[in-house]
């Protein structure tokens, strides 16, 4: 019987499963990342890491959901895999180049957190991907017969973007998710980020990522947000975003780059027995 050696990390709640392949390689992992990650026969996370050598970058990230989809990025995963790498000895680096399905991605431990270079965000349509041209942004979208003004943003994955005027806590996103996730609109699927606003610079969000369902933090979806609110005129660009799992700050410079800044945290190591 193999066995995979793992560390379990989170990132604002946003917990996963890391498998440092330096160490101990691992073929097939897409195979094995649904039973892993589930919560009551196996490790238990919202997403499957991986941490390997690149020929582009100081590492390479790949990421597999809780039902064994792979997707492109995930900003708490990745400040979790910088932290770990920093803290196992693998780079005495503070800044680092991580290659991911999203394109390189830019980490920098900034004390006890990791600040990341999100990169640029995507604001058209079919690139996003969406079924339309042009920016999405307070665009009406049908859900099963109930209108939402949607904005839409990929931060390296697709984001759909909704803002409330309902309590944000009494939403049922576990309900409504789902129809997103699985919208026509979205032919890739989509992350949906359900938004309360506090003021200008401060708003609470929940979250349902495809294929995980919903997370207590998504930082690439936090990132889409920031972009969103900006876009549309409703906050600032550099905001706090309140999760379910904890505060990240959201950058959107000058310079068209995202950035995020927000904790990581090393719960424990095992072993896993496929």
């Amino acid at each position: 019987m193999a066995e995979i050696k793992f560390t379990k990390m989170h990132g604002c709640g946003n917990d996963f499963v890391l498998v440092d392949c330096f160490k101990h390689p691992v073929k097939d992992l897409d195979k094995f990342a649904k039973k892993l990650a589930h919560r009551r026969f196996g490790v238990g996370a919202d997403q499957i890491l991986t941490v390997a050598p690149s020929d582009v970058a100081d590492f390479k990230m790949e990421i597999y959901n809780a039902d064994g989809s792979q997707v492109e990025m995930c900003g708490n995963g990745i400040r979790c895999l910088a932290k770990y790498v920093h803290d196992h000895g693998l780079t005495d680096k503070k800044e680092l180049q991580v290659e991911t399905l999203g394109g390189i991605v830019r980490p920098r431990i900034v004390g006890t957190q990791v600040e990341v270079d999100m990169g640029e965000p995507i604001l058209e349509g079919r690139k996003i991907p969406v079924n339309a041209d042009g920016q999405i942004l307070n665009y009406p979208l049908d859900v099963d017969g109930t209108q939402y003004e949607v904005s839409c943003v990929s931060m390296g994955n697709p984001h759909c973007v909704v803002y409330l005027d309902a309590d944000l806590d009494h939403f049922d996103v576990e309900g409504i998710g789902p129809r997103f996730e699985y919208n026509a609109f979205f032919p890739k699927r989509v992350n949906a980020e359900f938004v309360e606003i506090i003021k200008p610079d401060e708003v609470r969000m929940r979250v349902w990522e495809r294929g995980a369902g919903e997370t207590w933090a998504c930082g690439s979806g936090a990132c889409a947000v920031g972009v969103a609110g900006v876009l549309t005129r409703r906050t600032a660009r550099r905001i706090t975003i309140h999760l379910l799992g904890g505060d990240l700050k959201i950058e959107w410079r000058d310079d068209n780059r995202v950035y995020m800044t927000g904790g990581a945290e090393e719960v424990f190591e095992g072993t896993f027995k496929l």
